[in-house]
């Protein structure tokens, strides 16, 4: 079970906007996750953000589906790549290789998320670790149409 709790400040983003000049800033939000399982803490995490949305305006449950919907990027591509391909290690100087190892990146991933070869319920990873245990599988999917 997943339990997030929200925090919101309008006061201190009022502060931060005026003398710490944020333009536009209008809530400083704090979102507190914890996921248990037979009562016992799996995880828990803290995150905080800042919006310009109008406070008077926008609901806590609306705010708080922004912020998820924010976290279903960032776990669907970036952390794919940052945590488990290691991209933001890996650097060169030489002009246009980075560019072009990121795009080898998106399109495997892409590859990964539409092909219809896998269950739609297997990770990413877990699909990705099966063409590493199987290159006659890889060479088939990547030169296969669908």
């Amino acid at each position: 079970m997943v339990t997030r709790r929200l925090w919101v400040d309008t006061e201190v983003a009022d502060y931060a906007r005026e003398q710490l000049n944020y333009p536009g800033l209008r809530i400083l939000a704090r979102v507190d996750c914890e996921a248990r399982k037979g009562g016992q803490v799996l995880s828990a995490e803290t995150r905080y953000f800042a919006c310009s949305l109008d406070p008077g305006r926008v609901e806590v449950w609306e705010l708080l589906k922004l912020i998820r919907g924010h976290w279903v990027v960032e776990n669907s591509l970036h952390h794919i790549k940052d945590r488990w391909w290691d991209e933001d290690r890996h650097y060169t100087k030489q002009p246009g290789k980075g560019e072009a190892m990121a795009a080898l990146r998106n399109a495997a991933i892409s590859i990964l998320h539409l092909v219809p070869l896998f269950d739609q319920d297997e990770p990413i990873r877990a699909r990705a670790d099966r063409l590493n245990r199987d290159p006659d599988l890889a060479v088939e999917l990547f030169t296969a149409t669908f």
